[in-house]
């Protein structure tokens, strides 16, 4: 079936997500008022796919967006799929359901399409995302990720939210969710960095046997934040190989690392602040890639992430130790 910019594919519990999603997040020094007036541009022009986060700082803002698009009749609320996670501060059961509802009180919304596990990755609860120690390193804890999984089970039961998934989590991680007793409802999805450099095609062999979507996040290369980006890392855009086949095809480098992810069976979340790229990014359901071209770039992986936790390897749920 051709891909169109309406597509989506069917979870596991029976909803839907679009193949195709704006990701939102941008470094502290970016007003917010950008991630608003990008979700503006983006519901315009055809992308019904929202992506955000507690942590990142913006819900207020992006919820304004898609309700002033919804009260224009850009819109209707349930065209739109809203992704929304639970920071490592409220992992302990009881912190669930309040930080789901601390999102939709700024989002100004009675329900989210889906809610993820931000990371594997616990730290101390309570209302300090960053909490920390006398000599700045991040205070740990460690709630069996079975009992948060067991509250984010019980959002589902309130209407809160339809579908429920996780990010940045190896295979060994959602092991222990899909193998716990009295198991409600699966993960729909795990959102990863996934990219030309970070093909993680053993993550999406797993997570594809066990009718997982893989979301993934960071497929142009991602935002060059300092506090997270490699500063020394290539820059995946300027590849040459990449940008060979997008001038033969007449496209951006985006596009054509944005459509080989989808021809691969993955969603994709790219994020502009830039009215003309996110309409140009949305373009990729235009043309589709040889057996040859997928090919090529298949062979430019190097297991290399962008985002750079080793800050916290020293943590008992660090999931980046396991090759997937």
């Amino acid at each position: 079936m051709a891909l169109t910019k309406h597509s989506r594919i069917t979870l596991n519990d029976g909803h839907k997500i679009p193949v195709v999603g704006l990701g939102t997040y941008a470094p502290q020094e970016f007003p917010k008022s950008l991630a608003e007036e990008a979700v503006k541009v983006a519901l315009e022009v055809g992308y019904q796919h929202i992506d955000s986060a507690f942590i990142y700082g913006n819900e207020v803002e992006v919820g304004r967006a898609i309700n002033a698009k919804i009260a224009d009749g850009t819109v209707k609320r349930e065209e739109v799929f809203y992704t929304t996670k639970l920071w490592s501060t409220f992992q302990t059961p009881e912190l669930v359901r309040p930080a789901l509802e601390k999102s939709l009180k700024d989002l100004k919304m009675d329900y989210v399409d889906l809610f993820l596990i931000h990371n594997p990755l616990e730290f101390k609860p309570g209302d300090n995302p960053n909490p920390t120690d006398e000599s700045g390193k991040v205070i740990y804890h460690n709630t069996d990720i079975r009992d948060t999984w067991k509250a984010m089970e019980d959002c589902i039961e309130t209407g809160l939210v339809k579908s429920i998934g996780v990010s940045n989590f190896n295979h060994k991680q959602l092991e222990l969710i899909l193998n716990m007793p009295g198991l409600r409802y699966k993960p729909v999805c795990n959102q990863v960095e996934c990219h030309l450099y970070l093909d993680q095609s053993k993550l999406l062999e797993f997570c594809k046997s066990h009718d997982i979507v893989l979301v993934a996040y960071g497929v142009l290369g991602s935002t060059r934040d300092v506090n997270w980006i490699d500063q020394t890392a290539p820059i995946l855009l300027e590849d040459p190989v990449l940008n060979a086949i997008a001038k033969k095809r007449g496209r951006s480098p985006a596009q054509v690392a944005m459509r080989h992810m989808l021809q691969r069976g993955i969603v994709v979340l790219a994020k502009s602040f830039k009215p003309e790229r996110i309409k140009q990014n949305l373009e990729v359901f235009e043309f589709e890639l040889s057996e040859e071209e997928i090919k090529i770039l298949n062979g430019l992986n190097q297991n290399r992430r962008f985002v750079d936790i080793s800050q916290w390897k020293d943590h008992p749920k660090f999931p980046f130790h396991e090759e997937y």
